[in-house]
């Protein structure tokens, strides 16, 4: 097995399968494979905040088709696949939030785990698909507060509804490649990709540090943070995408070595209390930006969460670009260029070529 590295050139006239294409991190990626010349297809819910960044940067223009959809319909998941008969299919559609998942678990089980069930299962009537890639999250382990990183052998787990179902579809995802896709005559290759907390601009989505943040900042109002010494692996969205995308390139090129769980984490220095990331975001934004902690009486999340990515390193040649001062000078930059009304698509395809050449 040789270490992958990502070429660009392999995703010219890729067709991509990419379930969540309306979210943030859709979006994102939506916009970074079809400047490649992949030809994408997307499978997700219609975009939940207004504005969005699917809208913001005209991402129904660019790709081949956007099947607005819900991911529990096997059918119709099934037939859209089917149509676009893919090269490699990205599952990225989720109900990603912590605390929507204590009000909503039904939802969140159904859309995690049997929504992760319908993609593996689409995938195996279709004899187009070389590589697919589930996305869960590093909250799938079982979180026993330890400085560690957890490694990709570690047992899955999840306190919450939220963080249990991602570790609940990683176990279906482990459970599909062995039973249908592991033998020689397979030429689908599953692997899952487990990141963590990513941030950047254009992210509007409830319940979530850096949209609450400049939310707040720009109404003038202090942040309430719930657990300002809660420490979590930040990373700018661009990170674990670009993991993504070279993962997703090994499993198409080189088949089995690569079909397995992976992480793609931030340096170990980055993984930083949330005070500390709200405190260099306000130093950055500037204005009279500040925040205040909020009421004691929050459901459970977890305290300490760090991902080792050793093997992403050694397998992947992967390695994070970016650091937190640098992902926070660069969403401050996108939410004040969105603000004064410039061309977001050419903001953030520049921030996508920036990165790219970053070493």
């Amino acid at each position: 097995m040789k270490v992958a590295h990502f070429d660009p050139v392999f995703w010219k006239g890729k067709k991509v399968f990419l379930t969540g294409h309306t979210g943030f991190k859709g979006s994102w990626l939506s916009l970074w494979l079809t400047s490649m010349g992949a030809k994408v297809t997307g499978y997700a819910l219609a975009p939940n905040t207004t504005p969005n960044l699917f809208d913001v940067l005209g991402i129904d223009s660019l790709i081949e088709k956007s099947h607005i959809a819900d991911i529990r319909d096997l059918a119709s998941l099934q037939k859209a696949m089917s149509e676009a008969e893919p090269d490699v299919v990205i599952h990225m559609a989720a109900q990603p939030l912590v605390r929507y998942s204590y009000a909503n678990p039904v939802e969140t089980y159904a859309t995690n785990v049997m929504g992760t069930v319908h993609v593996l299962e689409g995938t195996r009537s279709i004899d187009s698909v070389r590589a697919t890639v589930v996305v869960t999250t590093d909250k799938c382990y079982e979180n026993k507060e330890w400085v560690w990183g957890y490694r990709e052998n570690e047992p899955m787990g999840g306190h919450d509804p939220y963080s249990n179902s991602k570790g609940c579809a990683e176990l279906v995802t482990s459970a599909y490649r062995q039973s249908y896709f592991s033998s020689p005559n397979s030429i689908n290759k599953v692997a899952s990709a487990r990141a963590g907390n990513v941030i950047g601009g254009g992210d509007w989505s409830e319940d979530r540090l850096i949209p609450d943040a400049i939310k707040a900042f720009e109404a003038n109002l202090p942040l309430m943070i719930r657990n300002p010494l809660a420490t979590r692996p930040w990373q700018h969205v661009l990170e674990p995408l670009s993991g993504y995308l070279v993962l997703a390139q090994a499993l198409y090129d080189q088949g089995s070595a690569f079909a397995s769980g992976w992480n793609f984490g931030p340096r170990d220095e980055d993984n930083r209390a949330v005070k500390e990331v709200v405190d260099l975001l306000i130093s950055v934004w500037g204005d009279s930006a500040r925040w205040e902690k909020e009421g004691s009486d929050q459901p459970h999340e977890a305290n300490l969460l760090k991902l080792d990515c050793s093997k992403a390193r050694a397998k992947l040649g992967w390695i994070p670009k970016w650091n937190l001062e640098t992902a926070v000078q660069k969403i401050v930059q996108w939410q004040k260029a969105y603000k004064g009304k410039e061309n977001m698509q050419e903001i953030s395809l520049a921030q996508i070529n920036h990165y790219m050449s970053s070493k």
